[in-house]
């Protein structure tokens, strides 16, 4: 999933489409199992490295970088899932300002796939959002604040979706594991873009080696949880957890962003038909 991992997914800077294609209505998953308020909870606090810490800094200033698990503490999003409210001087935000910030990630977030990390300057985000710099620096100290800002969502909600394994069904049906890939989806629609565009981002060691860190984390996280429900538990959950979430991924890559003519909803049953032989060979 994460560029520095090696993962399916191609790199950034290529112009991927990300847009629904022509005749065909974006798919709604929300609420399938998830909702807003129970989205924060379904976090497994109590796993080591589950939740990220928020000192005040950015990657390479006091109080910011990697905690010892390789979770990501930026100065720019507070613990939790949703980002945080405060702008770069500190104060708190109105909702005007807020999303003149959700749009500023938003810009950053298509300009990284578009034009890679290295490519896009903060001239091309503020020209996007058709804001000033001295706007931009309002919000944000550097471009590499606002990856550092997306990729601690997109680690925390990754973590929100694993987690909804612990509400379903014991045992669990075909159409049960559809709809958690139905999830899956929907997680890769918010944040695809920006996974794809990690690959070119920051060449860091300390960030190579954290992006690895929490991506083991997520498929030894998935693999636990499907081994809890294997007829014949697995001695490798990393590896369950990496084939499964590997799959979904180069599915959802086709369909998604090359845009293949194949039906989503054939996808994902068949995804879940894959998992349930999984669980009960």
């Amino acid at each position: 999933m994460w560029g520095a991992t090696g993962s399916l997914l191609p790199t950034a800077g290529t112009g991927f489409d990300m847009s629904v294609r022509p005749g065909r209505e974006a798919p709604s998953y929300t609420g399938r199992i998830m909702d807003d308020s129970s989205a924060t909870d379904a976090v497994d606090a109590s796993a080591p490295g589950s939740a990220v810490t928020n000192s005040g800094g950015g990657i390479g200033e006091p109080g910011g970088g990697y905690s010892a698990d390789g979770i990501l503490n930026t100065g720019g999003a507070g613990t939790g899932a949703t980002l945080s409210t405060t702008a770069s001087n500190g104060r708190s935000m109105g909702r005007r300002a807020v999303r003149t910030r959700d749009a500023i990630l938003d810009a950053s977030r298509k300009l990284f796939l578009e034009r890679g990390y290295a490519g896009t300057r903060v001239n091309n985000i503020t020209d996007a959002c058709g804001i000033s710099r001295a706007g931009f620096y309002t919000y944000f100290r550097d471009k590499r604040e606002i990856f550092d800002t997306l990729g601690q969502a997109t680690h925390q909600e990754i973590l929100q979706v694993v987690a909804l394994w612990e509400s379903l069904p014991r045992p669990c049906t075909r159409a049960d594991v559809a709809a958690w890939v139905w999830e899956y989806f929907a997680f890769m629609d918010r944040h695809g873009a920006f996974i794809l565009s990690a690959q070119s981002g920051p060449a860091d060691e300390a960030v190579d080696k954290a992006s690895k860190k929490m991506q083991l984390r997520v498929v030894w996280l998935l693999g636990v949880h499907l081994r809890g429900r294997q007829r014949t538990p697995t001695d490798a959950p990393e590896a369950l957890g990496l084939a499964v979430q590997s799959m979904m991924d180069r599915a959802w890559y086709h369909c998604h962003a090359q845009h293949l003519p194949v039906d989503d909803a054939d996808v994902v049953n068949t995804i879940a038909g894959f998992i349930m032989a999984v669980l009960t060979v």
